[in-house]
């Protein structure tokens, strides 16, 4: 198991390897894409969009700081896909425009007033998304059993006494188990969501 003790973010800020980079695009490339395609953004524009936005992220990185605001770095990034979106849309002025595109843009006027019930979605839509899919990248690091417990015990909400006799194992296993999935998970989040 990787005991990394700082972030996957301040990692990507402290040196390019890439299979940090490569773990950053696996991360965010379906929020990205799946969340232009929701604002009107033809799917066959919205890899290259999606591409362009991550680029951003890539060459601006070492010069975000983290304001210890909850939120920071999807603040961060909502506004670079916002700006990006923005850039695509008056780009296309001269090309046919999506249905609604008064609608498109109240919507991105919302995106931009971190206020607004349309940024608290992207806040949230964000957060489920990253730590699902980091959940995904680090299950190769923890043995199945410890994930059934996990997924049972804190993400179904059943007491440890419960999963550890469904599982024909230890509450104290069920709990280890929650310990140490969610410390790594932390681990990997910081920054992100935090």
């Amino acid at each position: 198991m990787s005991q990394t003790s700082i972030s996957l973010l301040e990692r990507l800020r402290l040196s390019a390897d890439s299979a940090d980079w490569n773990r950053l695009v696996e991360l965010y490339t379906p929020l990205i894409r799946g969340w232009l395609l929701r604002h009107d953004v033809p799917a066959a524009d919205a890899d290259d969009l999606t591409q362009d936005v991550l680029g951003v992220v890539v060459r601006e990185l070492g010069d975000f700081q983290h304001n210890q605001r909850t939120g920071a770095f999807r603040a961060w990034l909502r506004t670079i896909a916002v700006n990006r979106l923005k850039g695509y849309w008056r780009g296309r002025q001269h090309a046919p425009q999506p249905a609604g595109d008064s609608e498109a843009a109240r919507r991105l006027e919302q995106l931009e007033d971190p206020h607004s019930s349309l940024s608290q979605l992207w806040d949230q839509e964000h957060d489920r998304h990253v730590m699902g899919r980091l959940m995904q990248l680090i299950e190769p690091e923890f043995p199945l059993a410890w994930w059934q417990a996990f997924r049972r015990h804190v993400v179904e909400g059943v007491r440890a006494s419960a999963v550890a006799a469904e599982l024909d194992v230890s509450v104290n296993v069920v709990l280890l188990a929650k310990s140490r999935i969610l410390r790594r998970l932390r681990q990997e989040a910081a920054g992100f969501v935090d």
